[in-house]
């Protein structure tokens, strides 16, 4: 069953930490099946606090999420995430 990760941007600390990320993070897909369904697009907050970004990647199942998401290359990229917003990251599996 499919199984996305949902990243929510709360707030940046630093723009240039996020560039090294998104630099790194691009170079972490490597052969991962990943699919963008949203990638910072325009949002509306309906409920809960507000969000500066969001980010639905699609995978064919839980353990290939995890798979990516583990990997030594997002490892490295996560680091530099961490260190230029705080972010919330869910991992879901959708309905079959």
């Amino acid at each position: 069953m499919a199984a996305y990760v949902v990243f929510i941007k709360d707030e940046t600390l630093d723009k240039d930490e996020l560039a090294t990320y998104a630099e790194k993070a691009g170079q972490a897909r490597g052969d991962h099946p990943i699919t963008p369904l949203a990638f910072y697009g325009a949002l509306e907050t309906l409920e809960g606090p507000q969000a500066e970004g969001v980010v639905v990647l699609q995978f064919p199942d839980a353990e290939a999420a995890k798979g990516w998401y583990y990997s030594p290359a997002y490892q490295e990229a996560k680091a530099h995430r961490l260190k230029g917003a705080k972010y919330r990251v869910l991992l879901v599996n959708g309905v079959e």
